[in-house]
């Protein structure tokens, strides 16, 4: 009940000081809702409620609209959804980039996150696959990691179904002996990662950082040959791959955002989360059960110091 009136408290406060930035300028600029996307994935719903949190103190009108990681780029091209906190640019299928180069989609910046995303297995596994982290050893080693379901080949547990198929490009590309499984949600990975942990089962699963499980769990990446220029999953050569083309994660929004909501776009600009920050949340929310939008309070609360210059700079 506390944390609650101290939250309440918080927030009055913030309109309280947003009012008085508003008498600088007419923000709104338009009363239509500003349609901000939500995925799957924790890290993005925390981004995502802290800038719509801000944009709504602003005085904006916000709609949370659930899309999925590559459906919800032709939305967005076609004004039908407005702004994405966490696009990763390697994992954005064929219709992005041209949504890009034509200003459909417009890339606002950097995130500020500093990305990894790989196959990752736990220590114990060395011991039955003894070539790892090389890459090569999966060639020698698969039923290691195999099922009942997936036997002679190798399990290995991709990304939901909707995230798109890198890992099913570079297994088929590589002839690895391997079979991909999309996972359910990050959820049911994440739980599926941990009972196998604990009861040291084999396991190799497709995972990305900024994310709570490596605070929680020891975790090995499976490492490849360093780049050659850019890191194309499906096009690689079993002696020389190099894995998984690494991303960065940028804000982007609608062609005619910035037309139409100018301060939002200021203030989104502005807009930075660290590893550390996105960390911190997920771990609140996926370990101990908080609400995401409490985490987010919590968050702005504490920052302050930081968010307040985007939003005067903005107005």
């Amino acid at each position: 009940m506390f944390r609650k009136f101290k939250i309440a408290a918080f927030a009055a406060s913030i309109v309280a000081f947003l009012n008085g930035v508003a008498l600088a300028g007419n923000v709104p600029e338009s009363s239509d809702p500003i349609k901000v996307i939500k995925n799957d994935w924790t890290g993005q719903l925390f981004s995502t409620e802290v800038v719509g949190e801000l944009l709504k103190e602003m005085g904006y009108n916000i709609e949370y609209v659930s899309a999925g990681a590559l459906p919800q780029h032709p939305g967005i091209a076609q004004g039908n959804l407005h702004l994405q906190t966490e696009v990763w640019t390697n994992n954005v299928g064929d219709l992005y980039p041209n949504f890009v180069d034509k200003g459909d989609i417009v890339v606002v910046g950097d995130l500020g996150l500093d990305p990894k995303e790989g196959w990752v297995y736990p220590p114990y596994m060395e011991e039955k696959c003894p070539g790892l982290p090389n890459y090569m050893a999966l060639y020698e080693c698969q039923q290691a990691f195999a099922t009942a379901a997936t036997f002679p080949n190798g399990r290995v547990i991709t990304y939901p179904a909707d995230w798109g198929t890198r890992s099913r490009d570079l297994v088929a590309s590589l002839e690895m002996p391997l079979e991909p499984i999309p996972g359910g949600s990050e959820g049911a990975m994440m739980a599926e990662l941990k009972s196998a942990y604990a009861a040291k089962d084999p396991i190799l699963m497709m995972i990305w950082q900024p994310h709570w499980i490596f605070a929680d769990l020891d975790l090995n990446f499976v490492e490849w040959n360093p780049a050659d220029g850019e890191c194309i999953e499906e096009t690689q050569q079993k002696d020389t791959a190099c894995g998984f083309q690494q991303a960065a994660v940028h804000k982007v929004v609608w062609g005619g955002f910035e037309d139409k909501w100018p301060a939002a776009f200021k203030m989104v600009s502005n807009f930075k989360l660290t590893n550390a920050d996105e960390n911190w949340a997920i771990f609140e929310v996926d370990n101990n059960g908080r609400d995401v939008e409490d985490v987010a309070q919590e968050w702005l609360k504490t920052n302050e110091a930081l968010w307040k210059p985007w939003i005067e700079a903005a107005m």
